[in-house]
């Protein structure tokens, strides 16, 4: 499964989701916003309007949810 975490310079929950992330072992790819403000753009059409917004799969969320977190690591890994 791809991880990519969308993220920004100076973000409190995008590290902190980060970090747990690495904690649990995933591999995920990093987007910063603040260097391509297209994704940005991409992200509002989609709906989302907080970040961190993770996309995993065919799941996706926004703000650190460690409960969203521990669920990927329960669906087994491709």
């Amino acid at each position: 499964m791809r991880i990519t975490i969308y993220t920004r310079d100076n973000c409190v929950q995008c590290h902190a989701t980060k970090r747990a992330m690495e904690s649990r072992g995933f591999d995920f790819e990093m987007v910063n916003v603040d260097r391509l403000p297209d994704a940005a753009e991409t992200l509002r059409a989609r709906g989302f309007r907080q970040l961190p917004v993770v996309i995993a799969g065919e799941t996706s969320w926004s703000g650190f949810r460690p409960d969203m977190i521990n669920r990927l690591r329960a669906e087994p890994r491709a």
